[in-house]
Order: structure tokens, then sequence, then C-alpha cells
């Protein structure tokens, strides 16, 4: 079912979190998935995002890292990985990893960066090359670019089955105004848009707006392109870490992020496998509550 206002705000951060998808105790390493409104489809609630990290060009050994990466990723219980025609050489690089790792389960996340018509139709079709799928699972428009000639296209491949959902991304805090229009006004599986412990511009409306309007949400930058980790690094971990079973930063920012009820998928970017392992089981166990949540936010802002 949609997620709507009255749900939303029954299901607020540390309202009735127990209501949501949980592991059971039975299950401690299960992973939290997150359903897609328009669908009903569940998915892996930490995904994997490839800007930077994936741009390693025709290196063999960072290919193969790469590759790693993603070999990790899928046997931790990931599906969702997430790229653009913007991320130079991750498209390939993906490719490269699909073709030898050939998962059973993966959900594509594919963007459009540029603008008209036929340059939109030629880009996704390379893009689809490069991964080397039949179709995307989710096809994005970049950074608002073109929008009103990429998402109708979106729209329409969908229509034809050419591509299972469609949706729009922005990153850093631009243009939210915009993106909200868009979101009210249009019929979107997805939307896209940075979110993280001390990024929370999107609490005041986004993410409630995509609770009302039924909308998946994708998050980019928990991390702040690692910013926030490396800022950390050398601060011990708070008692209450223990609490949400968070035995690194990373997890504890993670599950900041997943305990809001809007974020359906965190998309964190990296080139280790031992990084990748420690996102993944961030999905798993218990997630702050609204009070907890204040805390690690306010927290991280005082180191």
């Amino acid at each position: 079912m949609p997620l709507t206002r009255r749900r939303f705000l029954e299901l607020a951060p540390g309202a009735a979190l127990a209501a949501l998808p949980m592991p059971s105790a039975a299950q401690p390493s299960a992973l939290l998935t997150r359903v897609i409104p328009s669908s009903g489809e569940a998915v892996p609630a930490v995904g994997l995002g490839t800007w930077i990290t994936f741009n390693v060009g025709n290196d063999p050994v960072l290919r193969a890292e790469c590759t790693d990466v993603m070999s990790a990723f899928f046997a931790a219980g990931g599906t969702l990985i997430d790229s653009s025609p913007m991320y130079g050489s991750s498209q390939p690089v993906i490719g490269h990893g699909l073709a030898r790792l050939k998962p059973q389960r993966l959900f594509s996340a594919e963007k459009v960066w540029t603008s008209g018509a036929s340059a939109g139709a030629a880009q996704i079709e390379r893009s689809r090359q490069l991964w080397g799928v039949p179709r995307f699972d989710l096809l994005q428009v970049h950074n608002l670019l073109d929008w009103q000639t990429q998402l109708p296209r979106l729209q329409a491949m969908k229509a034809a089955g050419q591509v299972r959902y469609v949706g729009i991304t922005t990153s850093e805090g631009r243009r939210h105004a915009e993106l909200e229009r868009i979101m009210r006004e249009q019929r979107l599986d997805f939307v896209q848009l940075s979110y993280n412990v001390l990024d929370r511009e999107a609490e005041a409306r986004l993410l409630p707006l995509a609770a009302d309007r039924g909308i998946a949400v994708l998050v980019n930058r928990p991390f702040r392109q690692g910013a926030l980790t490396r800022a950390l690094a050398r601060a011990p971990l708070p008692g209450w870490a223990g609490d949400i079973g968070a035995t690194t930063w990373a997890q504890a920012l993670l599950k900041f992020i997943l305990a809001h009820p809007a974020v359906t998928v965190a998309i964190p970017a990296t080139s280790r496998v031992d990084h990748v392992r420690e996102n993944l089981a961030a999905a798993s166990g218990p997630l702050p509550g609204r009070a907890l949540r204040e805390r690690i936010s306010a927290d991280v802002k005082a180191l």
C-alpha cells in the first residue's frame, strides 16, 4: 500500500518503527527490505552507488577490485546498483563485473543525462549495452537535466515494457523547489536525493511528499562522499551504537538514514570489499528511534 501522509506521520522516526519491515529475532542477519510503493516489490534497503569509485577506466587490477566489490555485494544479499553516464567509466566497469558474476538477482538503476529526445534515446541504449542487460529496472532523469523531454520518454518506455520504473534525481540539496513541483505534478516511481545525518533538508517537505505520493526514495551521498566517515574515523563510537547493533560509524550513519520511514534504499559508493560488507550489515538489526536519531545527529555535529 502507498505510504499515505497519515501513515507517514504514524511511522515518523521513533513513533512506530516496529511496524516497518525488520529482521526477526530468529534471523538476525536477514536484510531489511523496503517496499516500492507503486508496485509492492520489496528491495534490500542498502544498495551500491558507483560515483567515482567505479570510474577506473580499463585498468585490469582496478576493474577486478570493482568486480570483487560487486561479488561481495551480491553475496551479502544486495541487489540495487546505481550508475549514470556522468560517472565516467563506471558503466562498462559494472558491465565487466556482471558478465563475470552473472548474479541471480540484480536491480539495475541507471540514468539519462543529456538534452534532446534523440540524444536521450541513444544514450539509454548505449548505457544498456555497456551494462549488458536486456532492460533496466529503473531509469532516472539525472539532476533534472531536460526533464520535460526525458521524463515523458521514460514513461513511454515503461508503458511499452522497456523499463520497469521511472524517476528523477538531484544531489547536494540542489533545485529542491523544482524537484518538489515535479513530484507533485508527475507520475513517478522513484526520486533520488541527498540525505544524511547532517544534510536533513529533505525531512521538511520532500520525504513527507514522497510518502504522501507513494514515491520510493533512493538516498545518495549518505556519507557526504566519504567526508563524514573520514571526519569520524578517530572518534570512538558512543555507547548508543550498541543499542542499534552498529559496530562502525558507517553503520550508524546508514541506520540513521534507514530509520526514516520514507527512505527506500540508501546507495553508498565504495571500492572496498570490507566496506561493502560493512554497509550491507547496516541493513540488519534494530534501527534508532526518534530520540536516538536526534542524539546521533547532535553527536556527529559536535564531533
